[in-house]
């Protein structure tokens, strides 16, 4: 493993340690109680993550991609851009009572299950 890796496994658990996914949600909740006044319907979040998403997709399609940034584009921040996609994320699951650590922590087991040996034996990812 390269030591850049290494480097983000060490900030990514520095950031668990600032704000838990509870803690995220928690956050949410208050700041869309307080400043936010209430919690947009169910279907409005649904446009709304459709949107972030774009967003990211548009950044990283002029980034990584064969597309130039037009002159609009280049203050799009791609760290701001995916925070706004776990913003409505959490909006989505406390309005419809989702524990995300719990619904997280269930995924990375079904995926563990599922994937166990697939990935290891695909021969595009050797």
């Amino acid at each position: 493993m390269s030591t850049k890796h290494y480097f983000y496994d060490y900030l990514f658990l520095i950031k668990q340690i600032i704000m838990t996914i509870e803690q995220a949600q928690q956050a949410v909740d208050k700041w869309i109680n307080t400043t936010g006044v209430r919690y947009f319907s169910e279907l409005t979040n649904m446009a709304m993550l459709t949107e972030e998403v774009g967003e990211v997709a548009r950044i990283i399609a002029r980034t990584y991609g064969d597309q130039s940034f037009k002159e609009s584009d280049k203050e799009k921040n791609l760290a701001d851009e995916l925070a706004d996609v776990m913003f409505v994320v959490i909006c989505l699951a406390n309005q419809t009572g989702i524990d995300l650590t719990e619904a997280l922590q269930k995924n990375l087991e079904k995926k563990s299950a599922r994937d166990a040996e697939r990935h290891k034996n695909n021969r595009k990812l050797q």
